[in-house]
């Protein structure tokens, strides 16, 4: 039967091989699991709410900084994508503190680097310690209990923007990255695979440990991959339409229905968020059920690209219409009517954007095992580069050519990021199954030219 511990495209393994990979899985107990899962998925959920409280605020910030909207809206979109809950406490502390907009553009920096290893590390535990038909299920989970920071954290920073200061809502964040930084520290378990982390082949070997220097954007080279390259702008141009809606809501849903209020503003983002909640965890199931389905009729032949299959329906249907009928009901309807139906798209929206990243998320590390952070974090990296500046400039159009047409740009790129995903299941996933020497001495299939069976592994 085909595993990740065999060629993609099923060559047999003994039952030695079959009983080991399972072991490997076997560590931790499910209890220990779910408390791995909640650690992670509380680490994770930092990067939304640091973000998603922002957002409320930004009148009140540029009010108070003697600057406009549009140049506050960059401070959402300039993360640096790497890691340290430590960076971020110190960011939100600039944030806090920051006079003017330079300083608040350069503390937001640091705190988005703080908060960024909260994905890609977290999908790489997640890969770690979930097999190959569970992991979908499981990073499902995770992305949805982190997604908890995209409907509760609007909430929060409008409420403390609205009723205290803005300010507040900053030193609240560096509380929350402070205490997880002692509980990732002392309660998170190493949770990589015995004998895969390279010191542990330094020593298996004889070796004695050195000092290593490492290049931290290494993780791009794995963008030379089609698979991942496609697949990384197609969320991103799906994820693009969540702060299409988003950044500018104080713009839209604000002005048209005269709400001033920041916590109103920021109970609008609730839908979206208990979307995004919703999304996922029936994403990775779904994803799973795909999976064994098609292996099954296989015959036990795995083909990474099943687990894509079921993405149509957030990316062709769910994401690109929402943020197309946003556009048209903020623009044209009035009332209490416009109002539910813009909280009604703002929920299939968050829906359909897990129903397209969950799977997504899976699929790199089904491909990539071994380097799972490392393919996140380059997804992340990409993604975050093609949101950023999207995102910069939405509240210009929408004060230039309007909300409607500005959602129609982003519901034209969602459905191109729709017609990538369909590139990668039926173009790649039919070529044929034929394989190459890797450098390790295995086979691998040519479907994959920059993912090696070792790496898969």
């Amino acid at each position: 039967m085909a595993s990740e511990n065999s060629p993609l495209f099923g060559t047999p393994t003994d039952d030695t091989g079959e009983i080991q990979h399972e072991a490997v899985y076997l560590r931790f107990s499910p209890t220990r699991k779910k408390v791995i899962v909640a650690i992670v998925s509380l680490a994770g959920l930092i990067p939304l709410f640091v973000s998603g409280s922002f957002i409320p605020s930004i009148p009140q910030i540029a009010l108070d900084l003697d600057s406009t909207g549009a140049i506050i809206s960059l401070a959402v979109s300039v993360p640096v994508y790497l890691c340290s809950l430590f960076c971020m406490c110190l960011g939100s502390t600039g944030v806090a503190s920051a006079r003017n907009v330079p300083e608040l553009i350069a503390f937001r920096v640091l705190q988005a680097f703080g908060t960024s290893s909260g994905l890609s590390v977290g999908m790489g535990v997640i890969g770690d310690i979930y097999k190959l038909e569970e992991r979908g299920t499981a990073s499902g989970i995770f992305l949805g209990s982190i997604l908890l920071g995209a409907a509760l954290a609007p909430l929060a920073g409008g409420v403390a923007a609205h009723y205290y200061s803005w300010h507040l809502m900053q030193a609240i964040l560096f509380a929350f990255g402070f205490v997880m930084l002692l509980v990732t520290l002392f309660f998170l378990p190493e949770t990589s695979h015995p004998g895969a982390r390279g010191i542990d082949k330094l020593i298996e070997a004889g070796g004695k440990p050195r000092w290593v220097w490492l290049n931290p954007l290494e993780c791009l080279a794995l963008l030379r991959s089609p698979n991942i390259v496609l697949l990384a702008s197609a969320g991103a141009f799906v994820l693009l339409t969540d702060y299409v809606l988003l950044v500018p809501l104080a713009y839209t849903i604000g002005v048209k229905y005269n709400i001033t209020n920041e916590a109103i503003i920021g109970a609008c983002f609730i839908p979206a968020g208990v979307g995004n909640l919703l999304g996922a965890p029936i994403a990775g199931w779904f994803s799973d059920r795909q999976l064994i389905k098609w292996r099954k009729r296989r015959g036990g032949e795995w083909v990474p690209e099943d687990r894509l299959r079921g993405l149509w329906v957030g990316a062709a249907l769910c994401v690109p219409i929402s943020v197309l009928l946003f556009g048209f009901v903020t623009e044209y309807i009035e009332g209490r009517l416009g109002i539910v139906l813009d909280l009604v798209c703002l929920f299939i929206n968050g829906l359909g954007v897990d129903l397209v990243l969950a799977p997504i998320s899976a699929y790199n590390v089904d491909i990539l095992h071994s380097r799972s952070a490392e393919v996140m974090a380059a997804m992340t990296a990409y993604r975050g580069l093609i949101v950023s500046v999207g995102s910069s400039t939405v509240i210009p159009l929408v004060q230039s050519i309007g909300v409607a047409r500005t959602n129609a740009i982003s519901a034209v790129a969602a459905w191109v990021g729709y017609i990538l995903i369909w590139s990668v299941i039926n173009l790649v996933s039919r070529l044929s199954p034929s394989t190459t020497r890797c450098s390790c001495g295995l086979d691998f299939p040519i479907q994959y030219p920059s993912v090696h069976i070792c790496d898969v592994r």
